[in-house]
C-alpha cells in the first residue's frame, strides 16, 4: 500500500486541531501510537462549541489555501470535524469523512449535529457498519458512499498486543477477569451534581458485585472531586491509549458513555454498559457486546448485574478487521485522491 501511495505521489498533511490536548500531551499521544508529529498544529484549545469551531475554521481556513489540497479527511464528530466540513464546502474542496453515516437520532447531542451536517457536505463518505451505510440511504445521501470497517479497530489490532505486554494491571493490584472499568466524560452525564451523584451510586451498588477502577478524564474527576467515592470504585488520573487498552481487554465488564469503548469493548469481546439512553452505535449492542442501560441508577444497576451474571457472547461485526484504513486508503488513490 505504501509502494502505491509513493507511485502516485500523494503527498499526506496531518492537522492536528489541538481541540482535546495542548502540545505537550499530543506528542506523548502520538508518540505512543508510533505516528508522525503532525505536520501543522492549530492549538485550538478548549472553550464552547462556537470558539472551537469558529477558532478551528480560521485556521483551516488558511492551511487550506496555502496547501490547495486535492481533497480533505475529516474523521468522527467533534467540533474540528465540523470545522474541516465547512471550511471544505466554502473552498470548494472534495471532502471525505471517515465514520460517515453513524446516528444516535438524539439532535441534543452536539456530535449528532456535527455528524449530520459533514455527511450531507462530504462528496466521499467511508462508513464503518451496514446500518450506517442505511442511515444514509434514509437520509438520501448514497453517492460516493463505501462500506469501509472501522479505523477505531485498526488502531486496537495494531496495538493489542504491545497494550498487553505492559504492566499496569499489576500496578493496581488487579488481575484479569476480576475487576470493571469505568469512563465518564459527557456534559450531560457529569454536569449536573445530582446526575452524576446518581451514577457515582449506581456504580457502587455495581461495585458491591465486582471492584471498578475509574480513570477520571480531567473534566470528570473536577465535577468528582467535591463528591464522596462510593466503596468499591477507585477513581484514578486519565491514562494513556496502551494502558486503557490493556485494562480495557482483560476486564469482567465495562460502564462507559464513551462512543469509541462501546466499539472497542465489541472487538475485545468485553461486556459493555452504556451509560446513556442512545447510542450512534447500535451495531455494538446487534451484533457485538454491548448493552444501552440509559442514565437510571437503578436500570445501571439492573442491567450491570444481569451481563454480570450473564455476559454476552464475543460478537465482531463485518469488516471489523484491522484494514478499514487500506481500504480507504486504496480507495483514495484509485479515484485520483479527490
Amino acid at each position: 500500500m505504501v509502494d502505491r501511495l509513493e507511485s502516485r505521489r500523494v503527498d499526506v498533511q496531518l492537522v492536528h486541531t489541538g481541540q482535546h490536548y495542548d502540545k505537550t500531551m499530543s506528542a506523548v499521544f502520538f508518540a505512543e501510537l508510533g505516528l508522525r508529529a503532525p505536520d501543522h498544529w492549530l492549538g485550538v484549545g478548549s472553550g464552547s462549541q462556537a470558539h472551537q469551531t469558529a477558532a478551528a475554521m480560521t485556521a483551516l481556513e488558511a492551511l487550506v489555501a496555502d496547501l490547495d489540497p486535492d481533497v480533505i479527511v475529516v474523521v468522527g464528530d467533534v467540533n474540528s470535524t465540523l470545522a474541516g466540513a465547512l471550511v471544505a464546502a466554502k473552498a470548494c474542496v472534495p471532502l471525505a469523512h471517515v465514520e460517515a453515516g453513524l446516528r444516535s437520532g438524539d439532535r441534543t447531542m452536539p456530535e449528532e449535529v456535527n455528524r449530520i451536517v459533514t455527511d450531507h457536505l462530504s462528496q466521499r463518505l467511508f462508513a464503518p457498519s451496514q446500518d450506517a451505510v442505511d442511515n444514509l440511504a434514509a437520509e438520501g445521501v448514497t453517492a460516493g458512499v463505501h462500506l469501509v470497517g472501522n479505523v477505531m479497530i485498526d488502531t486496537l489490532a495494531a496495538n493489542i498486543e504491545r497494550a498487553r505486554a505492559r504492566p499496569v494491571l499489576a500496578g493496581f493490584g488487579l488481575e484479569a477477569g476480576g475487576y470493571g472499568l469505568v469512563t465518564l466524560h459527557r456534559p450531560s452525564n457529569v454536569d449536573d451534581p445530582a446526575t452524576l451523584r446518581g451514577l457515582l451510586d449506581a456504580l457502587g451498588a455495581v461495585a458491591e458485585a465486582c471492584p471498578l477502577l475509574f480513570p477520571a478524564h480531567p473534566r470528570t474527576a473536577e465535577r468528582v472531586a467535591g463528591l464522596n467515592a462510593p466503596a468499591g470504585v477507585e477513581i484514578v488520573e486519565p491514562l494513556g491509549y496502551l494502558d486503557f487498552l490493556a485494562l480495557e481487554a482483560s476486564a469482567r465488564i465495562v460502564l462507559t458513555d464513551s462512543g469509541g469503548v462501546q466499539e472497542e469493548t465489541t472487538a475485545l469481546g468485553v461486556p459493555c454498559v452504556t451509560l446513556r439512553r442512545t447510542t450512534e452505535r447500535p451495531i455494538t449492542v446487534t451484533e457485538g457486546t454491548n448493552t444501552v442501560a440509559g442514565t437510571s441508577p437503578a436500570a445501571i444497576v439492573a442491567t450491570a448485574r444481569a451481563v454480570l451474571d450473564n455476559p454476552p457472547q464475543p460478537r465482531r461485526p463485518a469488516l471489523w478487521d484491522g484494514h478499514a484504513a487500506e481500504r480507504i486508503a486504496t480507495i483514495l488513490v484509485e479515484a485520483g485522491v479527490g
